[in-house]
């Protein structure tokens, strides 16, 4: 009775925690758990109907999210004799018009990472044709539906979402009821589809989709999401109202619907994000600075105004009879938060460090500034780069990689004719360069959607960013030997090869390291990059710190501060460290962004921001120096904000 009892009280919580969640959600720490789970349900419901002598019909989904649930299903099939000759597949879309070989097909994707590698029948294959005339679509879209409705209808649909919330490419606007169909894709779609293309304007204008009435159709239906990307859009899809703006709401009315998530994108739902909303909560400082933030912001109130009303008001009353009186846990909080803005980021010499987030020794630091691309740096933390080297310390930058991808065609062309007219001028032979300004026009002018380039335009590319590095840095202070071009191999591996190796990425950084012992390491935290070359590059800086930590001393002494900006700021209560920036600190910033002319106006890769680099920057670092002057504190003409990783 007792144990039944307990487990009664567990549900309620349960229910208590997730009321403010309308369907189903799991969440697992990470997407690699969380695709071997939905990869078993699979493979159990293709031994279930083998058992039974049944098709077991599957939907399936394309993009990087279900990538390690089929790599799964692969090793479940080649190491422990799963057999998909059962096995049905009705592919959710495909791009159009889009040929079946073309690199972007859904096809060969489909292709590359499932069923080449298993034993599918071809014949039980269904994938929407993007090479059919517009004119068939209608009848073509018809048939789709019959020949689902023909196997008895969907088993298992697998979903992914996009950030508009579109799930197969269902755009805001589709009807709830909507089948198979030719769509247009909307605009953030297709910005986000951009670098596979190369460029947003060879991304198709439509799709032929699945619709959100054939989908509900599926006796069951996963929709996973990974990553923090995803997480803004999987709280309106999981606690926002039902609404054509945002498709995947109308999962909600499915009774056989769950959500499939990993820590990162379940992070804004309300029993994660604000926890105290729906349950009691353990206090640590963390959580408390959190709350605290979130209930000044909330309340637009500075955190010294806040009352035993308002904590009570807004789910934070165990808070307030734990840790009060109120007016203690204010000035407690508004003193952390006080003590994260220095404006000396290497720490102040000679003066007390214990409230400050650097030490001040050694007075004068060595400090490595990583940069995943070329103007990382300055667009992120070009005010603190500036300052370290004002205020004397041993600063170096570290280029991580050429950032070749992200320069125009026409640039390549421009320079070559510049070396040519330039060469020419002395009197010298041109006659070599001409051939090779010949082949890279003629490569040009066929070049197919993200073709990776010659190898010699990927050099001048990158001769380009080279030099508008260096340019950059040296205007923030630094002398050239402090200026390091890494060109880590992975960049343009990436281009080419699917199981890239990192190996020698981690010796290249690790070396750099040994050589300059640095007491500081600036790391990009921006981890919402589009292209994911952020995330890559600081797990290439965290694997060589880790490393040498097992054998260098002076490891021990070095920390690790990661800088946002180029895509996303830090959240207030995250940050550790907040640099104030001067109104002539600022323009010297946005200084150092303009030798970066390949990447100024408008840049290859922009992302769903139209705003210049440079503009995103400041409105970020004022947005931040606004944020802090609204809970109370001092008002600046802009900040920089960092976080302490510890490793």
């Amino acid at each position: 009775m007792k144990e039944s009892k307990n487990i009664n009280m567990a549900r309620l919580n349960l229910l208590e925690e997730t009321r403010y969640e309308k369907l189903p959600v799991s969440v697992f720490p990470d997407p690699a758990k969380a695709s071997v789970a939905v990869a078993q349900r699979i493979a159990n419901l293709i031994k279930d109907k083998q058992a039974k002598g049944e098709s077991a019909v599957l939907g399936l989904a394309t993009g990087a999210t279900p990538v390690r649930v089929y790599a799964e299903l692969v090793r479940l099939h080649k190491e422990e004799g799963l057999s998909f000759k059962n096995v049905v597949t009705f592919n959710l879309d495909e791009y159009y018009p889009m040929h079946p070989e073309a690199a972007q097909s859904y096809v060969r994707f489909m292709k590359e990472n499932l069923f080449s590698h298993i034993d599918i029948d071809p014949v039980n294959i269904h994938i929407p044709d993007g090479t059919i005339a517009l004119e068939d679509i209608p009848a073509y879209c018809l048939e789709y539906e019959r020949q689902i409705s023909s196997y008895g209808g969907l088993d298992l649909q697998i979903l992914g979402i996009g950030r508009t919330g579109h799930i197969g490419f269902n755009e805001p606007g589709s009807a709830p009821n909507s089948g198979t169909r030719l769509v247009t894709l909307d605009d953030l779609t297709r910005r986000d589809a951009s670098f596979d293309f190369g460029g947003k304007e060879n991304v198709p204008t439509k799709a032929i989709t699945m619709g959100i009435g054939t989908i509900f159709k599926a006796r069951e239906i996963i929709l996973m999401a990974w990553n923090q990307k995803k997480a803004e859009i999987i709280k309106k899809a999981v606690e926002g109202e039902m609404s054509s703006d945002v498709p995947a709401t109308y999962l909600q009315q499915s009774s056989s619907v769950e959500f499939v998530l990993d820590a990162d994108a379940a992070s804004e739902l309300t029993r994660f994000n604000t926890p105290w909303l729906v349950k009691d909560c353990y206090w640590d400082e963390q959580l408390i600075k959190k709350a605290v933030i979130w209930l000044a912001k909330t309340l637009n109130k500075p955190i010294l105004k806040l009352t035993e009303e308002d904590y009570n008001n807004h789910g934070m009353a165990q808070l307030a009879t734990e840790r009060g009186p109120v007016y203690n846990i204010n000035i407690h909080i508004f003193n952390k938060v006080q003590h994260t803005i220095t404006g000396w980021p290497g720490g102040k010499p000679d003066a007390d460090d214990s409230q400050r987030p650097e030490r001040a020794q050694p007075a004068k630091k060595r400090s490595i500034i990583f940069s995943p691309h070329p103007d990382d740096d300055v667009i992120s933390m070009g005010g603190t780069f500036i300052r370290l080297a004002d205020q004397g310390h041993e600063v170096h930058v570290a280029y991580q990689t050429s950032g070749n991808t992200a320069v125009w065609d026409d640039d390549v062309l421009r320079f070559t004719e510049f070396a040519m007219d330039f060469i020419e001028s002395q009197g010298q032979d041109t006659k070599g360069l001409a051939g090779l300004y010949d082949n890279m026009r003629s490569f040009m002018a066929v070049k197919k959607p993200n073709q990776p380039d010659t190898l010699e335009i990927r050099k001048i590319k990158g001769l380009i960013r080279k030099g508008e590095a260096i340019a950059g840095a040296r205007y923030a202070g630094l002398p050239d030997e402090h200026i390091h071009l890494l060109d880590l191999p992975f960049y343009d591996r990436m281009k080419t090869e699917k199981n890239v190796s990192f190996e020698d990425d981690v010796k290249i950084v690790m070396e750099l390291l040994q050589e300059v012992k640095p007491h500081q390491v600036f790391a990009a935290g921006d981890f919402a990059d589009p292209h994911g070359t952020h995330k890559v590059c600081f797990d290439i800086i965290l694997e060589a710190l880790t490393r040498l930590k097992a054998t260098e001393d002076w490891v021990e002494d070095c920390w690790l501060w990661l800088y946002r900006g180029a895509w996303h700021e830090f959240e207030i209560h995250e940050i550790e460290m907040a640099v104030p920036l001067s109104p002539q600190e600022v323009e010297r910033k946005r200084m150092a962004i303009f030798k970066h002319q390949s990447q100024k106006d408008l840049p290859v890769f922009p992302g769903d921001d139209a705003r210049e680099f440079w503009v995103r920057a400041e409105d970020r670092n004022r947005d931040t120096a606004k944020a802090y002057d609204q809970l109370g504190l001092a008002e600046y003409e802009a900040m920089e904000a960092f976080v302490r990783w510890r490793f």
